[in-house]
C-alpha cells in the first residue's frame, strides 16, 4: 500500500508512519509520533509530539494535536494523545496532550471533531461521539460513548457528560449531564429524554419507557434525590440502561441540572 507524502511535509526521524497514509502540504509530524494505516493528514496539520493516531484517522487542515497543555502546573512530563480508529477531527481544531494527573488525552474509535473544537488536557471521549463547531471542552472533561454535542458549547473543567446525551447549541456546560437526556441553555436545564436519538439507535420501547419513568421521578417529582434513587430502585425493571442512569446521577459530583 504506497503513502502519498506531500514533499514539504516534515517527518521527525522519531515518527512512525503506517502503510497507506497521505501527508499534506506543510504538514508536520514530530518526535514520537504514531501515525496508523491510511491516516489522513490534510495541509499544515501538527501533529507536534507524543501522539498516537490508529488506523483511518482523519485530521483536517490546520489542526493542531500534541500540543503542551494549557495547565500552569505541567511541568514537562511525558504525556500523551491517543485517538482512536476512524475518528474525523476537522480543520483548525486543537487537542492538548494531558497533565500528570492522566497521562493520556483520549479520543475514542469513530468520533466526528467538527471545525474549531478545542479539547484541553486530560479529556477523555469515549467511541462515536460527536462534537460540532466551536466547542470548546476544558480539562478533564469526560464525554461517554455516542455523546452529542452540538456547537459553541463551552464545557466547563471536570464535566463529565453521560451516554446518549445530547448538548443543544450555545450552552453551558457547568454540570454533569446525565445519559439519554437533552439539555440546553445558559444556565443549563435539562429537557426531558433524547428519545430521538435512543430510537434511532435502536433502544427497545421497554428501555425507553422506563428511562422516561426514571426520569421524572428525578426531575419532575416532588422527590428529593435519595427518596428517587430508593422509588427507582423499587419501582423500575432492573435494565442495565435504567442502573447506568441511576449510577451516573447518584455519584455525579459536579451535580445534575435541575
Amino acid at each position: 500500500m504506497t503513502s502519498a507524502i506531500h514533499p514539504t511535509a516534515i517527518i521527525d526521524p522519531l515518527a512512525e508512519l503506517g502503510a497507506g497514509v497521505e501527508i499534506g502540504p506543510w504538514a508536520m509530524v514530530g518526535p514520537n509520533v504514531t501515525v496508523g494505516d491510511r491516516c489522513r493528514l490534510g495541509p499544515r496539520v501538527r501533529l507536534q509530539r507524543n501522539v498516537r493516531l490508529a488506523d483511518d484517522v482523519t485530521v483536517g487542515d490546520g489542526s493542531i494535536l500534541g500540543g503542551d497543555p494549557q495547565d500552569l502546573k505541567f511541568r514537562g512530563e511525558e504525556t500523551w494523545v491517543e485517538v482512536g480508529a476512524g475518528t474525523i477531527i476537522r480543520e483548525y481544531s486543537t487537542i492538548n496532550r494531558a497533565t500528570s494527573a492522566t497521562y493520556k488525552t483520549i479520543i475514542g474509535s469513530r468520533c466526528f471533531i467538527m471545525t474549531y473544537v478545542h479539547i484541553a488536557h486530560d479529556c477523555r471521549l469515549g467511541d462515536e461521539v460527536v462534537i460540532a463547531n466551536g466547542t470548546q471542552c476544558a480539562g478533564h472533561v469526560t464525554i461517554h460513548d455516542r455523546a452529542v454535542l452540538s456547537g459553541l458549547n463551552a464545557i466547563h473543567q471536570f464535566v463529565t457528560i453521560g451516554t446518549y446525551a445530547f448538548v443543544g447549541g450555545g450552552s453551558r456546560v457547568n454540570q454533569d449531564i446525565p445519559p439519554y437526556v437533552k439539555a440546553v441553555g445558559n444556565p443549563m436545564e435539562l429537557y426531558g429524554l433524547n428519545s430521538i436519538g435512543l430510537t434511532r439507535a435502536g433502544f427497545t420501547g421497554e428501555t425507553v419507557a422506563a428511562l422516561k419513568r426514571a426520569y421524572r421521578l428525578f426531575f419532575n417529582s416532588d422527590l428529593n434525590l435519595s427518596q428517587a434513587l430508593e422509588r427507582a430502585r423499587s419501582d423500575l425493571p432492573a435494565y442495565p440502561e435504567v442502573e447506568q442512569f441511576l449510577a451516573f446521577v447518584e455519584s455525579s459530583e459536579r451535580g445534575v441540572p435541575a
